[in-house]
């Protein structure tokens, strides 16, 4: 395989061992490639018609590839507001891909066997959430959105026992890393407390280099404040819900990772949640950016001893930063809104155009996607809600203040087409191309669903653009699939 780009590093493996154990993946009996991400593989350095030779070996776990150490990661969380010791109970993190342009991008294999952090686990994944992580993460990425890629999905040959028996597969994920705010509550916990220092210096090296300095520790926290507060602005403004927003499924390089029972909004709600195991709906999509400032809390308070050495003090500094992270948040969000709806610059008046909007869309039960959408085509006559006179009267008031900026109107349509999706992965057309994996070995949907989301913002894809024609059709609960 010496022919086949790979550029392994290990720079985890140099934190102290209780980070991780040495881990072997298991034999899949008859694996079988049905995805593959050539232009990711290319932009990893990778040489995919080189890898072809071997790729069902390499990407199901059977054969490590050259320079390859596998390792599971340890880490805690906070799942549904309890705490817990944790780890990868069917992840392997194989090394550390060093790109043609210098980045180094985590090598993952999720449902590749047991680990030590397994428990009871088999270390298996089924097919149907391995498939609905690599079609919702590519586009998540097509819609610029920091996430976790998908690289190859491979089909194990072998039942994995669920509800019910179900095919099992591997997929290859690619991350800028897999470093946690659980990954910090576990450091934060263990007997030697230089150990959280290490930690908080590994992140700072691998992430945030611009933090190094007096008052480092501070720095780098309040820059992952920033990097979580832009991307919850980023899933809201699309209507993402992530489904298990816990601190073990928090990145610190502020990745959208692990795509369990995530979903798309259809209908305009703010109380949308999809998860089956989100019974109380904490992670519900109005509560995300709430519930990412609880996450940082929590990572705060791992940090309190290396952010000064008096722990009154350190309290302070966190909770000045923490209490920044609303600010930072609705300016990501405002100014998002701002060009979801093609204004340039900021007027007093603004905030209560976009209020207005989202209460008529929540009102008449509107399509949010297909909703701005269509303002951006500047084509109203579809849609129940452009008959009213509430919305003709926020429509006009909306014409004035396109009228009144520096740039044409047909200027603010084309900005507004630039950030407003035409397509996103439809919960049911997710769901339509699983079942025909799932059921009948058939990737024809789910390869036809990625090829669409990978351009987003172009029109033309008619079914893929409408919201579900019936309400039996639309999905109101996602599953986890561990």
């Amino acid at each position: 395989m010496e022919q086949s780009g790979w550029q392994l590093e290990h720079s985890y493996t140099g934190l102290p061992d209780v980070f991780y154990r040495k881990t072997t993946p298991e034999v899949a009996e008859f694996p079988e490639m049905v995805l593959f991400n050539w232009k990711l593989a290319e932009s990893l350095g990778l040489e995919p018609r080189n890898l072809q030779l071997e790729s069902n070996e390499v990407f199901s776990g059977n054969k490590v590839p050259d320079g390859g150490l596998p390792i599971a990661q340890a880490y805690a969380g906070h799942q549904f507001g309890s705490f817990t010791m944790l780890g990868d109970g069917r992840a392997i993190l194989l090394g550390e891909q060093i790109t043609p342009d210098g980045k180094r991008m985590d090598i993952q294999l999720k449902g590749a066997g047991r680990t030590a952090f397994s428990r009871m686990g088999d270390g298996r994944s089924p097919l149907g959430p391995m498939l609905r992580e690599y079609i919702i993460s590519e586009a998540m990425h097509a819609l610029g959105i920091p996430s976790t890629r998908a690289l190859a999905l491979v089909t194990t040959g072998e039942a994995v026992s669920r509800d019910r028996m179900l095919p099992g597969a591997v997929l290859t994920r690619v991350a800028e890393s897999h470093l946690r705010v659980g990954t910090f509550e576990y450091g934060a916990r263990l007997e030697d407390k230089s150990h959280i220092r290490t930690l908080a210096d590994y992140a700072i090296k691998r992430h945030y280099p611009e933090s190094e300095g007096p008052e480092k520790y501070r720095k780098f926290f309040d820059a992952v404040i920033d990097r979580q507060a832009e991307l919850i602005s980023k899933w809201q403004l699309v209507g993402f819900i992530h489904g298990v927003m816990n601190t073990d499924n928090m990145t610190i390089s502020g990745e959208t990772i692990d795509y369990g029972p995530c979903a798309f909004m259809d209908v305009y709600d703010p109380e949308t949640a999809f998860s089956s195991i989100d019974v109380n709906k904490r992670y519900r999509y109005s509560n995300q950016p709430g519930i990412a400032q609880w996450n940082l809390a929590r990572l705060a308070e791992t940090m309190l001893p290396l952010i000064h050495e008096d722990q009154e003090e350190a309290m302070k500094i966190a909770q000045a930063s923490l209490g920044a992270f609303g600010k930072q948040y609705n300016e990501y969000w405002r100014s998002g809104m701002r060009d979801k709806i093609g204004l340039v610059g900021e007027q007093e008046a603004d905030d209560r155009l976009v209020e207005e909007l989202l209460d008529l869309l929540h009102e008449y039960k509107a399509d949010y996607t297909k909703t701005f959408r269509m303002l951006s085509l500047d084509a109203l006559e579809d849609m129940p809600l452009y008959a009213t006179d509430t919305f003709k009267d926020w429509y006009d008031a909306w014409q004035e203040r396109l009228e009144s900026q520096s740039i044409s109107i047909e200027a603010a349509y084309k900005k507004m087409r630039s950030v407003n999706p035409a397509v996103i992965p439809r919960n049911h057309l997710v769901e339509e191309a699983l079942d025909a994996a799932v059921e009948n070995g058939d990737f024809t949907k789910a390869s036809k669903l990625i090829e669409v989301l990978s351009s987003p913002f172009d029109d033309g894809h008619e079914r893929m653009f409408k919201e579900p024609p019936e309400d039996e059709k639309r999905v109101h609960m996602t599953y986890c699939g561990t």
